[in-house]
């Protein structure tokens, strides 16, 4: 299957299926000498697997990475790294339905028509499941980051219609929706309620914070920095929609507004949201990520079997009401694997030694 693999000298390629033997991703271009361990991933697999709140989907898996390949002696060799997570928890029997029928809003449909035969149970390769391998990926690429002090943090903004008024980053952690307004987490978790009662599922909104991001990471043209947080962001099933800084907000400014006035202190504003042009500037970094509803409800709904017949579908799988707050770790791992390559690029241009990161974030001070 393409489109597994990405990443340009950071490479990560992802395998497995939600209810097969196990998920995993297999990383290249990792640098050597970088101190890796199981513990490293605790974490943030953690916070990525089920069980941090009871409306999450009852599955329970315990995400221990299984590091295959690519370490000896607690450090990265620079051959690949192969991480594995196994499966211990799949139960695929409310899925038979689905050799029969499509669930509106997921991919089976697509899928169907692509491949013609693919593995349906708990969505396969298109399961959110697959994101696990992802936030072990992301973890290895935070370590790459970590001498330079780069910062990844996301959290919950908005999730049903009630959107965070206040912003305490320090209460992000201990918010069981990994929401910094206190206020806004009752009222969420009372709308989250209310849907799962309904049978229902609900959206939401996230945002990503980088901080002492160094500028020049990015690529002019294509593969501009902005370019590449959003295609890894989009690449998560259940985003819809990114915007970097003011977004969408920037087009109803004028220049004068829009622009970020610069100082020899920096900038006086954000709205670029830390990057110009496809390239960092050494700003903090913000981004936003809307995400739809998850599509596996209890709710009937009318589909299509696979003869194109009407068929009717009361789906009764597990599945949580909201992919907030278990994507959080999963778009701050898709922005390292992007910061990591990019950062890695721009030493090969500039032709310096990993060794030297101190070097690195001296030379490219704003």
């Amino acid at each position: 299957m393409a489109g597994s693999s990405f990443g340009k000298i950071f490479k990560i390629t992802t395998f497995g299926e939600s209810h097969g033997a196990g998920v995993g991703v297999v990383i290249d271009g990792c640098p050597p000498r970088i101190s890796l361990s199981p513990e490293n991933f605790v974490r943030d697999m953690a916070r990525r697997r089920p069980g941090r709140h009871i409306l999450d989907t009852p599955r329970s898996e315990g995400d221990q990475v299984e590091i295959l390949s690519g370490v000896f002696e607690g450090l990265t060799t620079g051959a690949p790294i192969t991480l594995f997570i196994r499966n211990q928890d799949a139960d695929s029997r409310p899925y038979e339905i689905l050799r029969q029928v499509f669930r509106p809003g997921h991919a089976d449909y697509t899928y169907f028509k692509k491949y013609g035969h693919f593995d349906f149970r708990g969505g396969g390769r298109y399961s959110a499941r697959e994101t696990a391998a992802r936030v072990a990926a992301g973890v290895v690429a935070g370590e790459i980051l970590s001498p330079l002090g780069v910062k990844v943090v996301a959290y919950t903004l908005e999730l049903g219609g009630v959107r965070a008024e206040s912003i305490d980053m320090d209460y992000v952690e201990k918010s069981p929706l990994c929401c910094p307004d206190p206020v806004a987490t009752e009222r969420m978790e009372e709308v989250m309620s209310r849907a799962r009662k309904e049978g229902d599922s609900l959206g939401g909104i996230a945002e990503v914070h980088v901080r002492s991001c160094p500028a020049g990471f990015g690529e002019p043209v294509f593969d501009k920095l902005d370019a590449d947080l959003a295609k890894a962001v989009m690449s998560i099933g259940t985003v819809k929609g990114v915007e970097v800084g003011a977004g969408f907000e920037a087009a109803r400014f004028k220049g004068s507004e829009n622009n970020d006035p610069i100082t020899p202190d920096g900038f006086r504003s954000n709205r670029a949201g830390g990057i110009l042009g496809g390239i960092s500037n050494g700003d903090e970094i913000i981004l936003r990520a809307a995400m739809k509803p998850i599509p596996s409800i209890s709710r009937e709904q009318d589909t299509l079997d696979r003869k194109r017949n009407p068929a009717k579908l009361k789906f009764e799988g597990r599945h949580d009401v909201a992919a907030i707050p278990r994507i959080i770790p999963a778009l701050e791992a898709m922005v390292k694997i992007v910061l990591a390559d990019h950062y890695l690029r721009s030493r090969t241009m500039n032709n310096l030694s990993y060794k030297n990161p101190e070097t690195f974030k001296e030379e490219t001070r704003c």
